[in-house]
C-alpha cells in the first residue's frame, strides 16, 4: 500500500439470518454494501465473495478485512482452525472457515475476526452508547441472545469468548416452556430469544399488547442477565440490542428487574440512571461498524509492526 493510495477495508458482519458486508474507506464510510441471506455457508459465502471482488473493481483494493460473526469461533489466530465456526446451534454452519470466504487478495491481507456481539460493543464504545468509557457489554436479543464485552477498551478473548446468552435463569413459577436451546434447553437463549418467545406465546413481541404476561417474563429474564453481567464484569454501561429489543416498553421494565435481581449490593449511583441500560446508539449499524473496526485495528498492526 502506497501512501498515496486511498485505504479501503471490507467489513463482514455475518448473522444468523442476514450477513451485512461492505467495502469502506478510511473512515468507515461504505463506498458499497450489500445485505445477503443466510443459508447455506457454500452459497452464502460465494455471493459475500463474489461482492466483494466486485466491489473492489469498482472502487478500489481493499488493504484490510474485519469480521464479525456468529458463534462460537475460533479466536486464537495461532490454531489451527482459527476463524472457523466451531460447535454453533447454526444448522450446517459448523466448522465452516469464514477467512476462506474472502477473495484471494484479501485472504493474506491483514485480517480479525470476532463475535457479532462483541463487535457490536467495540463499535459502540468507539462511536456509540458507550464512546468515552473505558468498559462496555452489548447483549443482543433477536434469532439467539449473545453478550459481547469490553474491558480497557478491548474485547474479552479467553478460552473462547463469552457466551453468558447460554447462562441459567431462576424459572419464573408459572413457566412450563421446555426452552429451545439445542445444548442446554432452558438457558437465557433457549427462554427468551425471539424464536423462544414466538413458540412459547404463539406470536412475536411486537405482535402481543404490551400489557401481555409476555413482557413482564421477558423482562424478568433479561433482568436476570443483566445483573449476573454486572455482577461477573461490571461494565460501565449495558447496551441491549437485537429485534427483540425493539420494543421499547421492555427498557424500563427490564431496568427495574435488573435491580430487583442485584438485591441492592452492587452500590453504585450508575445503576439507578436510566443511562445505565441503553438502546444502541448507533442502531443496526453497530455490527458493520464493529467489523470495519476490527479490519481497521489489524491493519494498523500490520502497519505498525
Amino acid at each position: 500500500m502506497s501512501a498515496a493510495d486511498p485505504v479501503r477495508i471490507a467489513a463482514i458482519e455475518a448473522g444468523g439470518t442476514k450477513v451485512v458486508v461492505a467495502l469502506c474507506d478510511a473512515d468507515g464510510a461504505p463506498l458499497e454494501q450489500a445485505r445477503i441471506a443466510t443459508r447455506d455457508p457454500q452459497t452464502t459465502l460465494a455471493e459475500v465473495r463474489d461482492f466483494l471482488e466486485a466491489a473492489q473493481l469498482r472502487h478500489g483494493t481493499a488493504h484490510a478485512c474485519g469480521v464479525a460473526s456468529f458463534g462460537p469461533l475460533t479466536l486464537d489466530p495461532h490454531a489451527a482452525d482459527y476463524a472457523h465456526l466451531r460447535r454453533t446451534p447454526k444448522a450446517g454452519w459448523g466448522g465452516t472457515d469464514l477467512r476462506a470466504m474472502l477473495p484471494v487478495n484479501l485472504r493474506a491481507a491483514p485480517f480479525a475476526i470476532d463475535t457479532d456481539v462483541n463487535a457490536a460493543a467495540l463499535a459502540e464504545q468507539r462511536h456509540g452508547a458507550g464512546r468515552g468509557l473505558a468498559s462496555l457489554a452489548y447483549i443482543t436479543v433477536g434469532t439467539g441472545i449473545g453478550v459481547g464485552l469490553i474491558l480497557d477498551g478491548r474485547p474479552v478473548h479467553g478460552l473462547l469468548h463469552p457466551e453468558a446468552g447460554h447462562l441459567w435463569p431462576r424459572r419464573a413459577e408459572d413457566d412450563a416452556f421446555p426452552g429451545l436451546c439445542p445444548f442446554h434447553a432452558d438457558c437465557f437463549e433457549g427462554l427468551a430469544s425471539g424464536p423462544a418467545i414466538e413458540a412459547r406465546w404463539g406470536a412475536t413481541l411486537d405482535a402481543l399488547p404490551p400489557d401481555h404476561r409476555a413482557f413482564d417474563l421477558q423482562a424478568d429474564y433479561l433482568g436476570q442477565l443483566a445483573a449476573q453481567v454486572v455482577l461477573l464484569a461490571a461494565p460501565e454501561r449495558l447496551v441491549f440490542g437485537g429485534g427483540v429489543m425493539a420494543q421499547q416498553a421492555l427498557f424500563t421494565r427490564l431496568r427495574a428487574r435488573a435491580q430487583h435481581w442485584l438485591g441492592g449490593y452492587v452500590d453504585s449511583p450508575l445503576l439507578s440512571r436510566d443511562d445505565f441500560i441503553v438502546a444502541p446508539a448507533l442502531g443496526t449499524a453497530s455490527g458493520v461498524l464493529g467489523a470495519f473496526e476490527l479490519g481497521r485495528d489489524a491493519l494498523r498492526a500490520g502497519t505498525e509492526g
